[in-house]
């Protein structure tokens, strides 16, 4: 949830890669297919919350969420619904930009979701809803990085940027080498390293989805059990089942 870059493929295909920073000893279940408001879907789950900050569904769309907006903000104690149960129902709305448009987020922790969907042509978005607001807007069909704001200050996400634009130069830019990115940048930087150690907060797992055609191959490393697993959804077949 905290670290999450995407890559553009041609016009209709991307590889989004997440890395998920948490309380080590918060739960969570490797990706498989879920029925959710009747729309198939494959995603990792958090077991606390039931929800998920990466997945795909049959409603032609990906969704990714980082924790925080624009800025740092303070946690209250509770939130009306967790930031997880969000993915899940706008991965299945019929119409994301509608669905986004009637949600109401009042009481839901800032964050930031980062979006693809095919229904049409395929489009990027990012979403950002700061606790008091929603920023929706169009992003452009090229690589990106993001890092949450609740873990790392502007000169962080700059430095990490610095790091992302430099690998770009060095590596021709696929799903195995984007792997590497969010295995090693950073190296030994247990702070704000992309594989991040705080004590309290770090790097759990990182989830990739890779785009081609009709078929998503998704694959989860869990840096917890040192256990990498994949899996792949057809959107015909899963529409169509």
């Amino acid at each position: 949830m905290c670290t999450v870059t995407i890559i553009p493929k041609g016009d209709n295909d991307f590889i989004i890669t997440s890395n998920r920073d948490e309380a080590p000893n918060r739960a969570s279940v490797k990706p498989e297919l879920y029925l959710f408001e009747d729309t198939k879907m494959l995603f990792p789950k958090d077991e606390l919350s039931q929800g998920t900050w990466i997945g795909v569904s049959s409603k032609n769309r990906m969704l990714c969420v980082l924790n925080g907006g624009f800025d740092f903000h303070e946690r209250k104690p509770n939130y009306r619904l967790s930031r997880g149960i969000i993915v899940k129902k706008l991965l299945a709305s019929d119409d994301i930009v509608e669905a986004i448009d009637q949600y109401d987020f009042y009481d839901i922790e800032p964050f930031t979701l980062v979006i693809a969907d095919w229904n049409n042509d395929m489009i990027f978005m990012e979403l950002v809803w700061d606790g008091n607001d929603k920023h929706l807007k169009p992003l452009n069909k090229e690589p990106n990085i993001w890092s949450s704001s609740t873990l790392y200050s502007v000169a962080m996400k700059n430095e990490r940027h610095s790091w992302f634009e430099s690998f770009k130069a060095e590596h021709e830019l696929n799903a195995e080498s984007l792997l590497k990115f969010h295995h090693s940048a950073g190296h030994g930087n247990n702070d704000y390293g992309v594989i991040m150690d705080r004590g309290f907060v770090k790097t759990t797992s990182i989830t990739q989805i890779e785009k081609s055609g009709d078929l998503v191959i998704m694959c989860y490393d869990d840096l917890k059990q040192s256990d990498v697993s994949t899996a792949q959804f057809r959107i015909s077949e899963v529409v169509n089942e």
